[in-house]
Formats: C-alpha cells, sequence, structure tokens
C-alpha cells in the first residue's frame, strides 16, 4: 500500500519542514493544495530539493487559473527538478473561488477539465506539435515537451469521473465515504473499459481525513470541523456525502449556509466521521488505515491534515501514521 500525505498550511510550523520530514517517517509522496496564499509549485520545488525519494504531487491545481499550456509546463519543469517524481493533480475547484480570485467564468467546468486534461497529456507525451480544437480550449502547432508526468483528477460527480476514466492516470476523491467508494470507482472502471482502458490502470487515490492525538476526543473534535466545513461550504463534498447521509449533509449544509458554524459542526455523527475520516489515538488511527485500505479498491491512500489544526497537532498525525 502507497501512503501518501497532503501537508496542511499551518501558522506555527513551517510547510516544507513538514513535507521534509514526511520522507524521514516513510511516506511514498507528498502533495500540496492550492487555493490562496502561497503557490504550490514553489514550494514544491522547494521539497523537491530537499529530498531524495518522496513523489511529489500537487493536490490540487484548478484547470481554470493556468492554461493546459502553462499547466504541461509546469509538470513538466517539476518533474525535472525532481528527478522523475512529479504527479500533476488537478481539478476544476469551485465556482466562488475561480470567479471571485481568477476573473474566469466557472462555464462547462466538466468540458474545460476534460479538455485540459487532455491537451495537458498531448503536450506533455505526444510525438508531434501538438493541435487540439475543442469546445472551450485549443491550441495550435505546439511542440511537445517529452516528460510522462502522471495526470490525476479530483472528480467527484458521474460527470467528472467519467474525465477520469477516459482520460486520467489517477483518481483523486475526497469527502467520498469509504462505503461508496467502491461503487463510485465501479462507474469509472465501467466507463473506462467503454472506451478500451484498463480500469486496473487508473490509480485510486484518495484524500482521507486524518487527525491523531492520544485525546481520542480532541482527534474526533477536529474531523468534525473538517467534516463540516466541506459539506458547508463545497456543493459537490455535500452531494459527495450525501450519497451515504443525504438527511445530515442537507442539515448540515444549511446550518452552515445559516452561519450556525456551530450547529453544522454537531450535526456530524461518529458514524460519518467513522466512514469519512481518521482519528483517533495512534494505535487506533493505524489500525484503521489497516482496515480502510484491506481488500479495497484504494491504491494510494493520502492522509490528509485538516488545514485548522495547529503546527503540533499536524506534526504529530504525520508522524504516527508515518510507515517509520
Amino acid at each position: 500500500m502507497h501512503l501518501g500525505v497532503v501537508v496542511p498550511r499551518v501558522d506555527d510550523f513551517s510547510t516544507i519542514d513538514l513535507a521534509v520530514e514526511a520522507e524521514t517517517h516513510g511516506y511514498d509522496s507528498v502533495w500540496l493544495n492550492e487555493l490562496w496564499g502561497a503557490s504550490s509549485v514553489v514550494e514544491l520545488t522547494d521539497i523537491a530539493t530537499r529530498t531524495d525519494e518522496i513523489e511529489i504531487g500537487t493536490a490540487i491545481l484548478n484547470v481554470f487559473s493556468r492554461s493546459p499550456a502553462v499547466l504541461a509546463m509546469t509538470a513538466a519543469t517539476l518533474d525535472r527538478v525532481s528527478d522523475g517524481r512529479a504527479v500533476l493533480g488537478l481539478g476544476t475547484s469551485t465556482k466562488r473561488s475561480v470567479e471571485s480570485m481568477h476573473s474566469a467564468s466557472f462555464d462547462r467546468p466538466v468540458r474545460h477539465a476534460h479538455e485540459a486534461i487532455d491537451i495537458v497529456k498531448r503536450l506533455l507525451t505526444s510525438d508531434d506539435r501538438v493541435t487540439y480544437d475543442g469546445e472551450v480550449l485549443s491550441v495550435e502547432g505546439v511542440p511537445p515537451l517529452g516528460r510522462d508526468v502522471p495526470v490525476y483528477h479530483a472528480a467527484l460527480g458521474p460527470a467528472n469521473r467519467r474525465v477520469v476514466a477516459r482520460l486520467a492516470d489517477g483518481w483523486l476523491p475526497h469527502m467520498i465515504p469509504f462505503s461508496e467508494l467502491e461503487s463510485s470507482f465501479e462507474y469509472v472502471a465501467e466507463t473506462a473499459r467503454e472506451a478500451d482502458r484498463d480500469p486496473n490502470e487508473i490509480t485510486v487515490a484518495p484524500y482521507v481525513p486524518a487527525v491523531v492525538h492520544d485525546d481520542p476526543d480532541r482527534a474526533a473534535a477536529e474531523l468534525r470541523q473538517h467534516v463540516a466545513y466541506y459539506v458547508g461550504s463545497g456543493e459537490g463534498y455535500r452531494r459527495a456525502v450525501a450519497s451515504a447521509y443525504p438527511d445530515r449533509a442537507e442539515r448540515i449544509a444549511e446550518a452552515w449556509g445559516a452561519g450556525d458554524r456551530g450547529e453544522a459542526t454537531e450535526l456530524v455523527t461518529d458514524e460519518m466521521l467513522a466512514d469519512l475520516g481518521i482519528a483517533g489515538t495512534p494505535e487506533q488511527a493505524r489500525e484503521k488505515v489497516r482496515l480502510v485500505t484491506e481488500d479495497s479498491v484504494i491504491d494510494r491512500l493520502l492522509i490528509t491534515v485538516p488545514q485548522q489544526v495547529d503546527g503540533d497537532l499536524a506534526r504529530e498525525t504525520i508522524h504516527a501514521l508515518g510507515p517509520s
């Protein structure tokens, strides 16, 4: 089992240092998200120069704020500076972030993701200059870069999962309950087979939110906040959680939307926590990792430390779940 970690940005610890430490703890890959405040590409380049073997991944870069050509150049450059350790994780992000921060129209996001990934893969590995005339994106006569960088897609809904099935090397689901993950991937697998692709060649790499603390109640409280935030602030995440918990997901979203963050958090049940993430003492958390990955469709479990935790708790979680 490949175990990676999505390192949070916390005020009292260096993101770079936490990522470098992940290699010493035996993780196979380290990933950084990107929304606002820091360029994950610049940080990952720094991490690449300070590490030797750990894979370096973007989780995620949105497909609106960088053109396909910039995404391809970014992936190729990161792959060069890391000696072939790069993975390009892409996604659509949200209407709010795309339109309010990047002055881009969140129009036809699934189609945009499909064409962006298609163009990026061609720009990375094509034998000839790339010309592509899509419905929303196009390039003409662009020379390829000659770098075979895996491209993963953070898809939740069925339409976006079809993009994974037809084009992507890997799938980065987040907030899809463990109980629903196999059936969700089966849809990907069926679509892949229809497209004459082998679904076994698509890596399943879910973000799994995790908090480890000697006080299991503290760990559960932090994870509860993480779940409430995502269900309350993102429609795609709400629908993903609603696949198993429709009533609770709706109530959490309503409370969050009304500004009652405390009620939204309290509405996250223990059953939901157990089905969506990992929380507990080091021994409990390591056992949960074993149970989640045993006889599972998961190929690469990506430990995701919630953004709101402090540096000490982030470091404790990363250390406790590291294979060494």
